[in-house]
């Protein structure tokens, strides 16, 4: 589950439907008020938590970087404003990355980046399609899925209410409906940063696109089997890996593994944020990335 972002992506100037691979998924692309990105590098933003997240909270991020690159992002599959089309597979998210790519010519490399559960499908984009990446930007995530433990414990021993069989109940993907799945998100909205607002989370909770369906089957199924410890060397292209140190969901053993696996890659922990350091520290974080960026895309 990623961070949440600011809610609701309305529709925009920037946004367009497309049909792609029998889903009809809600895309921001910059080129569609700057006609010169078109001759831009292509960054393809993928959002994290399947069911919860949108593609709001990167198109606001990722913003800052229109005047080097064409920006793309997307709601998913089952998520934000997309249609309900399962499978909800990574495969099926991989493949309607790389179509995106090339129903919007994006061109033959592009640069992937994710945060949170959008970490684990672009490292999984990466590794099934190299090819077609230059750079790889992961923020707030891991190489597999077995860091549930921690993330139960710190959220146990966090000072708001938690209620370990709810938990448990959201980690194994057994939301019966989208108000419950909104009802055990409100639960632990206050683990995502490390300043407790009661009025923000409630307004973004209240805010959110719900799919409960599509996170049940990204943790019931997805989940199980997803480790990418054994494949993470073949990685060939710059990677940065950005994290916040009070990560409570993907803690920062969770980077720093990356970070270990991933061949020449780079880790910046930001020191004052939790799972969103794009938002908790934002200016800083996005100075990262324009860095690497900078050095590895070239103009």
């Amino acid at each position: 589950m990623s961070a949440p972002g600011t809610g609701r992506a309305e529709e925009a100037p920037t946004t367009r439907r497309l049909e792609i691979n029998g889903a009809t998924l809600a895309v921001d692309d910059s080129a569609l008020s700057d006609p010169a990105a078109v001759s831009k590098p292509a960054i393809i933003t993928l959002h994290g938590a399947p069911g919860m997240g949108s593609r709001r909270n990167d198109w606001e991020v990722y913003a800052a970087f229109t005047d080097r690159f064409r920006v793309v992002s997307y709601d998913q599959r089952g998520s934000g404003s997309s249609s309900d089309t399962p499978p909800y597979t990574h495969e099926q998210f991989a493949a309607d990355t790389d179509v995106v790519r090339r129903t919007l010519g994006l061109g033959d490399k592009v640069v992937i980046a994710g945060g949170s559960y959008g970490g684990y499908l672009a490292q999984e984009y990466a590794l099934r399609y190299p090819e077609h990446v230059s750079a790889v930007v992961l923020r707030d995530t891991a190489a597999h899925s077995g860091h549930k433990g921690e993330a139960m414990r710190i959220a146990l021993e966090s000072p708001y209410p938690m209620d370990e069989g709810e938990l448990e109940r959201l980690f194994e993907g057994r939301t019966t409906s989208d108000d419950d799945f909104r009802a055990l998100i409100a639960m632990i909205m206050p683990l995502y940063t490390t300043t407790y607002d009661p009025a923000r989370d409630a307004e973004q909770v209240a805010a959110m696109q719900i799919h409960h369906a599509t996170h049940n089957y990204a943790f019931a199924h997805n989940q199980q089997g997803f480790d990418l410890r054994d494949r993470l060397g073949e990685l060939r292209v710059p990677v940065l890996i950005t994290v916040g140190r009070h990560d409570w969901i993907t803690p920062l053993v969770a980077s720093e593994e990356l970070h270990a696996l991933i061949p020449g890659s780079e880790l910046v922990i930001f020191e004052n944020s939790g799972h969103g350091p794009q938002n908790e520290e934002r200016e800083a974080w996005r100075a990262a990335v324009r860095r690497f960026l900078d050095r590895v895309v070239p103009a």
